[in-house]
């Protein structure tokens, strides 16, 4: 039998050895202790944010001024732990941050909370021997039972005082933020786009926007008809919209008599116009005054396509080029044209007010609309479908926020983006005290659960503990004793108030939470961090070992030896 020789076999046996533990696998109590003190350093970062006395977290950025920030999904998002095991829990509790904030828009520090709670006292009872899925069926069915009762609390929002009340608690007690929204929401509906925007002021400023606003203006600064700044403005006018580039003026000519004989402005909206068109309707408007503009349509592709049957739907005309329309441009008929009201185009973008089109197309179109919405997986697509939704509905409203420096702003469009977003919440689905007292209220309907197995039953005693750490933590965070308050929360009617220190109806006094906030944040604290004590071997890749540089390479500077020479260089 042929041996390797001794060399050979050594190499061949450390290859074999990489192959074995390309990735880390840790199994047991030992990783799970790892993956907890995880979870404790990114909820700890984020609990000191809870509250009306919670504290800034400074997040250092790769590029500009560091982030002064109190929203605990941007703190948990910031966060990354060497150890991969450490990581690995906090990336878990950060998964559940982000989940209630795409939901719920807000409730996020309240999760983190709740999930390092259920996922610490989980991890406790499974080292002394509990059944980690038996847990979990008590846990969910813990939570199952407290969502029903977050109903029962519950109560609708209505009036633009409760809105106003809503919107300055997520925005850390700012009344002129909450003042605001609530003005906002007033203005365009429920359904209407509410937008934040970086203001140009050191104040914050509320612009509504209602009708149809595009950014595109006019093509030619010729079709300037206005005094007043450089702007085209028409009354009572009429709309012709094209898919298509338009370049022949034969194509123009029957709309342009249409408009003519009707005494009327035109307004062509399309992909584009130019050459004989262009100079045409240019020299026209030069020569004899005809009350005509072009505009580029926005957007690009399908979004484009949407949006101009938006406007001649809204305004009651028809699209030209369109595949499901075969009408040409010259047997433009007078229907086909859109109305309104009123229409203003400057060099950026256009506004076309009192739209003249069907109340019932409007209403299909809309509907149509909000179908895809709840279709759609993509966050952009989602976003450019509520925008149109909103012209065709109500209005758009811009909130800009101001401030003496970028810092500052940046911090502000934090807070104003968990009040709007929390607002909208509550319009949804209604209020609950605040404070964490809703979640101490569910306490008591869980003792009447009947569990199938003691282990259940560690379960659901996990949740009724949990329950009661958003409360403590928002009493720790204001510097008193936070078990006496929760005992005091626990056994009356009334909440605990940390920015005064006193014990007050809730409600009564505007400190609540949307109702949609608080049963997300329990849903997916309670999931994940769940499924998190299930887990019984954690594996992860090995850090790659560098090859050490090679040093030989230095050897050869010993011929500088040779620069001896430079001595007949005497002065």
């Amino acid at each position: 039998m042929h041996r390797l020789p001794t060399m050979l076999r050594g190499a061949a046996l450390r290859q074999l050895q990489v192959r074995t533990y390309a990735k880390d696998v840790r199994f047991g109590a030992d990783v799970r202790a790892l993956m907890l003190q995880g979870v404790d350093i990114l909820a700890d970062a984020v609990a000191v944010t809870m509250g009306p006395k919670g504290r800034n977290v400074i997040l250092e950025q790769s590029w500009g001024s560091p982030k002064i920030t109190k929203d605990g999904v941007t703190v948990a998002k910031g966060i990354e732990l060497k150890d991969k095991f450490q990581n690995i829990g906090a990336r878990l509790v950060q998964d559940v941050a982000n989940n209630t904030n795409e939901e719920a828009g807000d409730g996020t520090t309240t999760a983190t909370i709740l999930a390092r709670a259920i996922a610490k006292e989980g991890f406790e009872k499974i080292s002394k021997g509990a059944n980690p899925i038996e847990i979990r069926r008590g846990v969910m069915l813990a939570v199952d039972k407290v969502k029903d009762e977050l109903k029962t609390l519950s109560k609708p929002v209505t009036t633009p005082e409760e809105i106003a009340q809503v919107a300055t608690i997520s925005a850390n007690g700012d009344k002129a933020v909450g003042n605001l929204i609530s003005d906002a929401m007033k203005k365009v509906g429920k359904e209407g786009v509410i937008t934040v925007k970086d203001g140009k002021t050191l104040t914050d400023e509320l612009e509504v926007i209602e009708g149809l606003k595009f950014d595109r203006g006019y093509i030619s600064p010729y079709f300037i008809n206005s005094s007043k700044g450089a702007k085209v403005e028409f009354q009572d006018a009429l709309l012709l919209f094209s898919e298509k580039k338009i370049s022949s003026v034969q194509s123009i000519i029957p709309a342009l008599e249409l408009a003519n004989s009707q005494r009327k402005p035109l307004v062509i909206i399309a992909e584009d116009v130019d050459g004989e068109a262009l100079s045409t309707l240019v020299v026209n408007r030069l020569k004899i005054g005809l009350q005509v503009a072009a505009v580029k349509a926005p957007g690009f592709g399908d979004n484009r396509k949407a949006t101009l049957q938006d406007m001649a739907i809204s305004t009651g005309g028809i699209v030209f080029g369109d595949d499901a329309n075969l009408i040409k441009l010259e047997d433009v008929q007078a229907s086909d044209l859109g109305q309104v009201g009123e229409v203003i185009i400057t060099k950026d973008d256009t506004l076309i007010l009192k739209g003249k089109g069907k109340k019932a197309d409007i209403d299909r179109r809309a509907d149509q609309i909000r179908d895809q919405i709840e279709n759609t997986t993509s966050d952009y697509e989602k976003e450019k479908l509520q925008e149109r939704l909103a012209r065709l509905a109500s209005g758009v409203a811009v909130l800009r926020v101001g401030g003496s420096s970028e810092v500052e702003v940046n911090e502000k469009k934090d807070r104003v983006h968990d009040a709007l977003n929390a607002t909208r919440a509550a319009v949804e689905e209604g209020i609950v005290p605040g404070g964490g007292t809703a979640l101490l209220r569910c306490i008591p309907v869980l003792r009447q659960l009947k569990a199938v197995n003691s282990d259940q039953e560690t379960g659901i005693k996990i949740v009724a503990n949990a329950l009661r750490m958003p409360c403590l933590q928002i009493a720790q965070n204001a510097g008193v004793d936070a078990s006496v308050v929760v005992a005091k929360v626990s056994e009356g009617k009334l909440g605990y108030d940390a920015l005064k220190d006193e014990y007050v109806d809730m409600i009564e006094t505007g400190i609540i939470d949307p109702t949609k906030v608080v049963r997300t944040a329990l849903t997916d604290a309670a999931g994940v961090a769940s499924l998190l004590t299930t887990a019984e071997a954690v594996i992860t890749e090995l850090p790659k070992e560098e090859p050490p540089m090679p040093m030989g390479g230095m050897g050869g500077m010993g011929g500088m030896g040779g620069m001896g020479g430079m001595g007949g260089m005497g002065m």
